[in-house]
């Protein structure tokens, strides 16, 4: 009998113990653009890592189409924050909406403008997609923004191409390999997915390494971050500071594994069948990741110069770039446990 109720006091004393964990867990949600595609790749694998939970939260992640999609979930209240790009809190504040971006996991924005492999012979250049019809994953992403800076930059009237939301991965392979479109912007691993079965893919614009970067944009360009509005940060401290901890505990353990290591923490459906592919594509984005979390404020002030020259609306709203994000939550994970952010 004695030994009855010792289990018995012992489960409950468990289930106690659990209870208690689970109630002091904070619930947040997380819009993400886009999940398969790998430069949100460090929130995904945050949550595989267990990072959240450690940092006290549990974070479900919901996973849509397209940063325009994820940006409009928590614009609406039905996610918190947003694991997106960042150049979307830029182009908001010209619209007066305050979005502040308090970690940054891209240091590149790599997206890669690729012609469909049945137009290879007819487009050659950008000028070429001039009334042609390109993908992009939703319209309003920043897949779509970067194909109008392209197009502006070229001479060309944005207004004069067909923009064609295709998502971010298998569905975007499918539309280029179908004839559904004419080109696309694409981030990886769709874009290696498709040079596997068309090496002589034709790219018009890359944005995956720091050369191609300061080429296309003529400075750093912060891709993903998480985000969320200027009101919800301000009002959640603690939980900003959490996702925040985690999140650079998730890049420190990035760049101290390798591919393979990272790949196998992945969930299964994101890798796909085609491991080579995926790990290929892996190998040629891991450079992309910060190794800080920090934003670099010249980057900032990149992202605003590109849509000041695409955007005539963001050129007139004198936005101050300053307030569409911090540092101090990096700052103080620094201080707290002495991670590097440099």
């Amino acid at each position: 009998m004695r030994k009855l109720v010792g289990r018995l006091a012992g489960a409950l004393l468990a289930l106690t113990l659990t209870s208690g964990f689970a109630a002091a867990q904070t619930k947040i949600t997380v819009a993400v653009g886009g999940g398969a595609c790998l430069c949100y790749l460090p929130t995904v694998l945050a949550q595989q890592l267990g990072e959240f939970d450690h940092a006290g939260l549990a974070v479900e992640l919901v996973d849509l189409k397209g940063g325009s999609d994820a940006l409009k979930a928590v614009l609406g209240g039905s996610a918190d924050v947003v694991s997106g790009y960042f150049d979307h809190c830029v182009n908001l504040a010209a619209k007066k909406q305050e979005l502040v971006a308090f970690v940054v996991y891209d240091r590149y924005p790599g997206l890669v403008l690729v012609v469909a492999p049945s137009h290879n012979g007819e487009i050659k250049s950008i000028k070429d997609l001039a009334g042609k019809k390109v993908g992009v994953s939703a319209p309003g992403s920043s897949t779509d923004f970067f194909l109008k800076y392209l197009l502006k930059k070229n001479g060309l009237d944005p207004a004069g191409t067909s923009v064609i939301g295709v998502g971010l991965g298998a569905t975007a392979v499918a539309a280029m390999e179908q004839g559904q479109i004419d080109a696309a912007v694409m981030l990886d691993p769709s874009v290696t997915v498709l040079q596997g079965s068309h090496p002589d893919l034709q790219i018009l614009s890359d944005t995956r390494t720091q050369k191609d970067t300061l080429g296309v944009f003529g400075g750093e360009y912060p891709g993903g971050a998480l985000y969320s509005t200027a009101a919800w940060v301000a009002s959640h401290d603690k939980e900003v500071q959490a996702l925040t901890d985690a999140m650079l505990n998730t890049l420190a353990w990035i760049h101290a594994h390798s591919p393979e290591d990272i790949m196998a923490k992945m969930p299964p459906e994101m890798v796909g069948k085609n491991k080579e592919l995926y790990l290929a594509a892996l190998k040629n984005t891991i450079p992309m990741y910060s190794e800080t979390g920090k934003m670099d404020p010249k980057g900032a002030d990149a992202v605003l110069a590109v849509f000041s020259e695409s955007s005539p609306e963001v050129a007139k709203a004198n936005v101050d770039v300053s307030k569409t994000f911090t540092n101090k939550f990096v700052e103080q994970a620094k201080k707290t446990t002495g991670m590097n952010a440099k």
